[in-house]
C-alpha cells in the first residue's frame, strides 16, 4: 500500500462535547450589537496539570486542534503566568482566518483568558476564557466564548455561532485525545528535518517554494497544482504527487508564507498513518548563501500502523516509513530549489 493512501479508518469514539444554551444581552447603548454567551464542556481522562500545559503552549496547537493551521508568539507569559500576545491562522466553514489576541495565563487558578486585538469584520468582538478543573474523572474542561457581529446581522450572527460550535467541539474533542495520550505516555509525535545549502539568496530560494504553481515545470515529483490565496500570506496549496511505487495521490495544504524566511503548513488531508502532519521551509542566510531546512512534525495514527505496514509492524517501523516518505519529497525539492536558484536547472 502506497504511503500516501488517504485516511479511511474510523476514530476512536470523541468525547462527549456538551454545550450550554447560548445566551445574547442586547448592547448597552443604542446602536450597540448583541452580546453572545456560549460555552462548552468536556470531561477529560487526564490530570488538570496536563491538560493546562498542553492548552498553555500556543506553538503545539496545530498538532492537537484540527482548526488550528498555524500560532506563534508575539509576547510569551513567563512560567508563573501573566500576560501574553500571539498570532492564529485556523480554519472556519471552509475559510482560512488570521488575528492577534491577548491572553491572561493563570497557572495556579488554571484558567487563560482571552480577547482578539482588532476583530475583523464580520466580527465585531471574539473573546472567552479556557478554564480547567479537576473531577474524578480527570478534569473538566470549560471553553467560554463571548462575541458579537459586526451592524448586528442576522447571517453574520448565524455564520459566527456555526464557526464557534464547531471550532469549539473540535478543539475540545481533540484536547481530550491529546491529554489522554500525554498522561499514558504515548509518545505519537516526532519531527525531523533534511537542510541543504544553496548559493544564492534567501529572497530567491523562498520565490521558488512560494509559487508552487510553477511546481509542475519545476518538480518531477508534481503532477498538477491548484494554487489559491484567500488573504496576503495565506496560501490554500492542492496538488498530485507521484510516489516511489508509480502510484499518485492529492493533498491539500493551508501554507503560511512569512517572506524571505519561511513557509510553514498544514495539511488537511492526512495519509493512512498520519493524524497530524505540520511543516515549515526555514531559510537563514549567510555570508555563504543560504541554508534551506524541510521540517516536518507529524502525529502517527497508530490505529492504523497494522493495517498499513502488516500486523507486525511496530510504531518504530512505523516512524521510518514516515521519515523517509515524507524526507523523500521534500529532499527532492531542495534540490531543485538549490538548481533554481544556483542557475543549474532547465526550469
Amino acid at each position: 500500500m502506497s504511503e500516501t493512501t488517504p485516511r479511511t479508518t474510523t476514530p476512536p469514539p470523541a468525547p462527549d462535547v456538551f454545550d450550554s444554551p447560548s445566551r445574547r444581552t442586547p448592547g448597552e447603548r443604542p446602536g450597540d450589537p448583541t452580546r453572545v454567551d456560549v460555552e462548552h464542556t468536556v470531561t477529560v481522562p487526564a490530570a488538570p496539570a496536563v491538560v493546562f500545559a498542553l492548552l498553555a503552549d500556543v506553538e503545539k496547537w496545530p498538532l492537537i486542534f484540527p482548526p488550528t493551521v498555524h500560532a506563534r508568539f508575539l509576547e510569551r507569559a513567563p512560567d508563573e503566568g501573566g500576560p501574553e500576545r500571539l498570532q492564529l491562522w485556523a480554519t472556519a466553514n471552509g475559510g482560512v482566518r488570521t488575528w492577534t489576541s491577548r491572553r491572561l495565563v493563570d497557572p495556579v487558578r488554571r484558567r487563560i483568558s482571552f480577547g482578539q486585538d482588532r476583530p475583523k469584520a464580520p466580527i465585531a468582538a471574539m473573546g472567552g476564557e479556557w478554564i480547567v478543573r479537576p473531577v474524578d474523572a480527570g478534569s473538566e474542561v470549560v471553553l467560554t466564548h463571548t462575541y458579537a457581529a459586526v451592524g448586528d446581522d442576522a447571517d453574520t450572527l448565524g455564520w459566527l455561532e456555526k464557526a464557534v460550535d464547531g471550532n469549539s467541539r473540535a478543539e475540545l474533542a481533540a484536547l481530550a485525545e491529546a491529554a489522554r495520550e500525554k498522561e499514558a505516555g504515548l509518545e505519537t509525535s516526532f519531527t525531523f528535518r533534511d537542510s541543504l545549502h544553496i548559493e544564492g539568496t534567501a529572497a530567491e530560494a523562498h520565490a521558488f517554494l512560494d509559487r508552487a504553481e510553477h511546481w509542475v515545470e519545476r518538480l518531477p515529483h508534481v503532477a498538477r497544482v491548484e494554487l489559491a490565496e484567500p488573504l496576503p500570506g495565506v496560501q490554500v496549496l492542492e496538488m498530485d504527487t507521484r510516489t516511489a511505487d508509480g502510484s499518485s495521490h492529492t493533498t491539500r495544504s493551508v501554507r503560511i508564507c512569512r517572506a524571505p524566511h519561511s513557509i510553514h503548513y498544514k495539511q488537511l488531508i492526512t495519509p493512512a498513518l498520519l493524524r497530524v502532519h505540520t511543516g515549515s521551509w526555514l531559510l537563514t542566510e549567510d555570508d555563504r548563501g543560504v541554508t534551506a531546512v524541510a521540517e516536518h512534525t507529524v502525529v502517527l495514527e497508530t490505529t492504523a500502523i497494522a493495517r498499513v505496514l502488516g500486523p507486525d509492524a511496530t510504531v518504530g517501523q512505523a516512524r521510518t516509513f514516515v521519515r523517509d516518505a515524507l524526507g523523500r519529497n521534500s529532499s527532492a525539492t531542495l534540490r531543485q530549489a538549490k538548481a533554481f536558484v544556483e542557475g543549474t536547472s532547465v526550469a
